[in-house]
């Protein structure tokens, strides 16, 4: 049961970040459908950091430049969506999907060429090991095993939250994802806010990307992308109703059901059921389904989201 708890927390936190990370896009009026694509993009740059560091780098070094990298990454991948889409009036849906196809592709070769260079020739996979890395961020409190990632997430849902309802700026984000025409009438720059609120969830979507594959793994197969992780963290945020709170409530109830495929075997009344290990690893997708048909008339989507800001139009 610890085990559960532990990979209910893991998750929680991926699905925290990345689903406050679309939450704030799409408050800004932009839909990032390409979430998927900036966490892969985030993984890889905070597991070749963590590959790259010398043997005797701190922990604290670790940690932060693997956090750093990853938040970098995530944020530069995020632009290819902003200048699209705000800049070139791009199909949101379209340029999102496009992302998610270029980063596992493009993650798939740059780890191949990272571990051939590294290895002389001798390794062309698209692996990585970053076992020391991923011993960095682990800590104990009694006999449950956790991670720093945890504690990141927390910090960050906090501040979220306190940005969200307390800030003149979280104000203007969400002016411009309701009304754009509006806001700029009152001087507020809207392509400039739509810009802070892709960049903010590039940000937390490539932390999202690191805290997935290294908080539970030491090593990882790039060509597997996130295995639509950023897909679930959209159906949290939409269950979460667009607020920081209530993202949070879901993410761990989705959290539970994605945990439930890494350690049933090690639950007796769960292995002892005659259901394939196949059908764990189908309950996250499948309760989102369930989740998001109940509950989808109810859902109040920003008005302006995935609408092209015209300046002219009124």
């Amino acid at each position: 049961m610890l085990l559960l708890v532990q990979y209910t927390l893991i998750f929680s936190a991926v699905l925290i970040l990345v689903a406050l990370g679309g939450m704030f896009s799409e408050r800004s009026g932009i839909i990032n459908l390409g979430l998927e694509g900036i966490m892969v993009f985030g993984a890889m740059a905070g597991a070749m950091v963590m590959v790259l560091l010398p043997t005797d780098a701190s922990k604290v070094t670790v940690i932060v430049l693997s956090l750093i990298a990853a938040a970098v990454a995530g944020m530069i991948s995020s632009l290819l969506i902003a200048v699209a889409c705000i800049n070139f009036k791009a199909d949101q849906t379209l340029i999102g999907t496009a992302v998610n196809m270029l980063a596992t592709a493009a993650a798939t070769v740059i780890i191949k060429g990272f571990n051939t260079a590294r290895s002389n020739g001798s390794d062309f996979s698209a692996k990585l090991d970053y076992a020391r890395g991923h011993d960095a961020f682990m800590f104990s409190i009694g006999k449950l095993s956790l991670s720093w990632f945890i504690v990141v997430a927390i910090v960050l849902l906090i501040c979220a939250t306190v940005f969200f309802y307390k800030t003149k700026a979280a104000l203007r984000l969400r002016a411009c994802g309701e009304h754009p025409q509006a806001a700029d009438s009152v001087g507020i720059n809207v392509y400039a806010m739509r810009y802070m609120g892709v960049l903010m969830s590039g940000f937390l979507g490539g932390l999202g990307g690191i805290i997935y594959i290294a908080a539970a793994n030491s090593t990882w197969h790039f060509d597997y992308g996130v295995a639509g992780a950023g897909f679930l963290a959209l159906a949290v945020m939409i269950f979460g109703q667009w607020k920081p709170e209530r993202i949070a409530g879901a993410a761990v109830l989705f959290a539970v059901f994605r945990s439930l495929s890494n350690v049933y075997m090690g639950i007796d009344f769960l292995h002892a059921l005659p259901i394939s290990g196949t059908v764990y690893n189908m309950f996250p997708y499948i309760v989102s389904l369930i989740v998001l048909a109940l509950t989808s008339k109810n859902s109040r989507a920003p008005k302006a989201e995935g609408i092209p800001y015209d300046k002219g139009a009124r």
